[in-house]
């Protein structure tokens, strides 16, 4: 047997938010939110899989989003890729999330709790080795919690290291699931003791993907793959130049060159004029290019793009 990748937006979106996925994704939000206990009973998942249409790669693959025991919302983001201001976002996101709920003239009485999951393979909080941080609002001083209406969970993947013999709770038995799918030839029978897991293994087979499926995996872990080098170039480049300046511009200058060839890739070779365009966006609307080229057909849908990012 080979299993999807858990760790890019479509394997994770594929395997937690299914229509058979409900009971899997119970199970991981309680092993990461509630230290294994069932407080979860029922989940609602927003904005469920559905099978792709490989144009709409952006569109189709985003967070899996649930409302959950209590009136709660989660988000979950799956973030392989340290980008600038990463952190602002995942605290953006949230925020925008919970205002959002309101409808127009509508109380905040109306507001319920939110819940963001960020699981990060990179490690994020360089002042513990804790693997899974949560994170609520408290008084500076008292340490009291203000109400609990937003909370930010955060597992850091490269922090655990145990080997399948060390597995011993749930919560790490899906950790583990995250980190080895991909590296596994059969379901392992402690893994498979929990009927979730084994749920969750069985929708990452491979063979049960159809065609689509499979052309947007593959291009969803190309693009992955390219993004992470991208970044190890810039930033050994940066290293090499032994200032912040320079790590920052190797970074832009990676990026970068990424983006033209991927460009390339998918609608033939670029203008020189086009190309300059390109390499004069700032930091985020190159993060912002990187993700929506999948969505690029030919070069038109390229200018049109950059003429609605200019001035």
């Amino acid at each position: 047997m080979e299993f999807i990748n858990p760790k890019t937006d479509f394997g994770f979106k594929k395997i937690f938010a299914s229509p058979q996925s409900k009971e899997v994704l119970m199970s991981f939000l309680n092993a990461m939110l509630y230290n294994g206990e069932p407080t979860i009973k029922d989940l609602e998942i927003i904005d469920p899989y559905t099978a792709p249409s490989i144009t709409g790669l952006k569109d189709t693959y985003l967070d899996v989003k649930a409302k959950i025991t209590g009136n709660k919302t989660v988000i979950i983001e799956m973030q392989v890729i340290n980008v600038e201001a990463f952190t602002k976002r995942v605290i953006y996101n949230a925020a925008k999330t919970y205002a959002t709920q309101l409808k127009p003239r509508e109380g905040y009485s109306k507001l319920n709790p939110l819940i963001a999951l960020t699981i990060t393979d990179f490690i994020l909080f360089e002042n513990t080795e804790k693997f899974l941080s949560h994170f609520v609002f408290k008084e500076v001083e008292e340490n009291f919690e203000y109400y609990r209406e937003i909370e930010l969970v955060f597992l850091e993947l490269p922090k655990f290291h145990k080997r399948l013999e060390e597995v011993e709770n749930l919560i790490q038995s899906w950790i583990y699931f995250i980190k080895n799918a991909p590296n596994l030839d059969q379901i392992p029978d402690k893994l498979a003791s929990v009927p979730e897991i084994q749920t969750a293994f069985n929708i990452a087979n491979r063979s049960n993907l159809n065609l689509d499926e499979l052309e947007a995996l593959e291009k969803r872990e190309m693009f992955f793959e390219d993004q992470r080098g991208a970044v190890i170039k810039g930033m050994q480049e940066g290293r090499q130049e032994g200032r912040q300046e320079g790590r920052q511009e190797g970074l832009i200058e990676g990026q970068t060159a990424l983006i033209l060839r991927q460009i390339a890739r998918r609608t033939g070779e670029i203008p020189p004029e086009i190309q300059t365009r390109i390499q004069q966006l700032s930091p985020q609307l190159l993060e912002d290019l990187g993700e929506i080229l999948l969505d690029f057909t030919s070069q038109e849908d390229l200018i049109a793009w950059l003429e609605s990012v200019s001035g």
